[in-house]
């Protein structure tokens, strides 16, 4: 089993940045995608990023690419979510997530370990 824990969310305002992050435990991810999602109060879930197993591949949700950086430290067992420019749409529950299967998943089916989340949210 894979237990994830996210922390590094807060209140900030427009144009800010924050960084979260996603720590492992009870088993190595070292050789998962890892991937983040967010979901905003009444609506769905919504894919904002992931990364390889080896960090050399990575994708991002359109409305994040620019402004967010996803990145991973196998050795700590540990994914960032790096978020600059700040929007108030940003704001979400942001959620970890690891996959077993290999490849990188861009939809929340692809993943089979979840974190409880992180609150992040932005003022105008």
């Amino acid at each position: 089993q894979v237990q994830l824990v996210e922390s590094g969310g807060g209140l900030v305002q427009a144009g800010d940045s924050l960084r979260l992050s996603c720590a492992a435990s009870g088993r190595t991810t070292s050789s998962y995608p890892m991937g983040w999602f967010r979901q905003a109060p009444g609506k769905e879930r919504e894919f904002v990023s992931v990364i390889g197993w080896s960090g050399g591949t990575t994708s991002y949700a359109d409305s994040v690419k620019g402004r967010f950086t996803i990145s991973r430290d196998n050795a700590k067992n540990t994914v960032y979510l790096q978020m600059n420019s700040l929007k108030p749409e940003d704001t979400a529950i942001y959620y970890c997530a690891a996959s077993r299967r290999g490849r990188i998943p861009t939809t929340s089916r692809g993943y089979d370990y979840w974190g409880q989340g992180t609150q992040v949210t932005v003022s105008s």
